[in-house]
């Protein structure tokens, strides 16, 4: 279950990662909760925001992509780090003075969404040069058990100490800035010997075309693609549809956001964790599988009456969301050549965010307007639809590419319609 650990420089990312990713839950829950305090609780703020933190990664993921396969992804991680760790001490201190307003917010979490574009790519990539490809799955499978650790520890933390400091969220973002030192630290403190970097491509035109035109050509990657921009777009919008839940359905405060967060978080890192047993490429019907059970169980916790059940539904609901993206994750990693690695992630994550701009905001509208219920059941409806219509897409067999595998190499073979 954690054989990447035993790299070394992986090793100690992970950890540093772990610290980093806890202070970034912090910090969205304290922007969030940020958000409503300063528009009078409104859904569409609150789905503005996270649209316009998301947003940059239709502009620039690409970009992040080509910059990945041209230069040091190492060095590249160390200036993007830095950055968000600015922004995080800029939103602190407005918040400490008394001076912020929302249009402050509105503008930081489009600085942070730009950088973030730029660094999402680069770090994806970067793990295949840590552990190499024989690691890679239960890499991406532990990035994801970190990733929701932290998740599982930061809300609670923010609820607390936004709690505790009376709904200043002001520490929070504090924290945030801080963890990034420990993010740099590792990366300044790796073996870079002990790396194996892909060669880097040259700098020439059309390598933006290039990488598009490499997806398009290969159906599995298109497959994972249009479910990934589904499931992010529609299905999730959590930080949105959590909140809303909190404050205007069960009429509570910042802790129970915070502990609600946390219960997903719960549910996410258990999905991730039986993720890490998986050593080969996912098969096709297991991600239509996983996107169907999280459209429906999305649905379900959307008709939850209280509290408690609805708390308690998130568990699984998390953990369905994990497995699916964890799956579609790996299942683009390990089907692309490694000098179009980068452009290729930086396509992923723009389908998988590049939604966003536009979910979240129209979840937040239907959530203002019907209900916050209602933003999880209509989310959840169009995710179970759009994953069944892949899978009839399959059943038909339209040129979908075959995956015959061993260990190495792979056997492609394509049916035709």
């Amino acid at each position: 279950m954690f054989r990447a650990l035993r790299v070394r420089n992986y090793r100690r990312y992970a950890s540093a990662n772990l610290v980093s990713l806890t202070g970034t839950w912090m910090q969205r829950i304290g922007q969030d909760w940020l958000v409503l305090q300063l528009s009078g609780d409104s859904g569409v703020a609150l789905g503005l925001t996270t649209a316009l933190q998301f947003g940059p990664t239709l502009l620039l993921s690409m970009y992040g992509g080509v910059l990945a396969d041209r230069y040091s992804k190492r060095r590249l991680l160390l200036i993007t780090q830095a950055l968000m760790g600015v922004l995080a001490l800029g939103l602190g201190l407005l918040v400490a003075t008394e001076s912020v307003e929302l249009w402050h917010v509105y503008l930081l979490a489009a600085g942070l969404g730009s950088v973030s574009a730029i660094d999402a790519p680069v770090r994806q990539a970067f793990v295949s040069e840590m552990v190499g490809p024989e690691l890679l799955t239960n890499a991406v499978s532990l990035n994801s058990t970190t990733f929701n650790g932290a998740r599982l520890v930061g809300p609670a933390l923010a609820g607390l100490l936004i709690g505790a400091a009376s709904g200043d969220t002001a520490p929070a973002f504090f924290v945030n800035a801080a963890s990034f030192a420990f993010t740099l630290a590792a990366l300044a403190g790796m073996r870079v010997s002990e790396l194996r970097p892909s060669p880097p491509v040259a700098r020439a035109r059309g390598q933006l075309r290039e990488g598009l035109a490499y997806t398009w050509a290969h159906p599995d990657l298109v497959l994972a693609m249009v479910l990934a921009f589904v499931i992010g777009t529609f299905g999730f919008n959590y930080q949105v549809t959590i909140a809303l839940m909190a404050r205007e359905v069960f009429g509570l405060g910042a802790e129970a956001f915070g502990l609600l967060s946390t219960f997903f978080a719960v549910g996410s890192l258990t999905g991730a964790l039986l993720s890490t047993r998986r050593s080969l490429r996912p098969r096709q019907r297991f991600l239509v599988g996983s996107a169907v059970l999280f459209g429906l169980l999305t649905i379900v916790a959307g008709l939850m009456p209280g509290f408690l059940s609805f708390a308690v539904l998130l568990v699984p609901t998390g953990a369905a969301a994990l497995v699916f993206a964890v799956a579609n994750n790996s299942y683009v990693q390990l089907g692309v050549d490694p000098q179009m690695r980068g452009r290729v992630m930086a396509l992923y994550f723009m389908c998988f965010l590049g939604g966003t701009p536009v979910g979240a905001p129209l979840i937040g509208w239907i959530s203002e307007r019907f209900g916050a219920p209602w933003g999880l059941i209509l989310g959840g409806a169009v995710c179970v639809v759009a994953a069944l219509a892949a899978g009839a897409w399959l059943g038909r067999g339209r040129r979908v590419r075959l995956e015959a595998q061993r260990a190495r190499p792979w056997l492609h073979l394509r049916v035709g319609d």
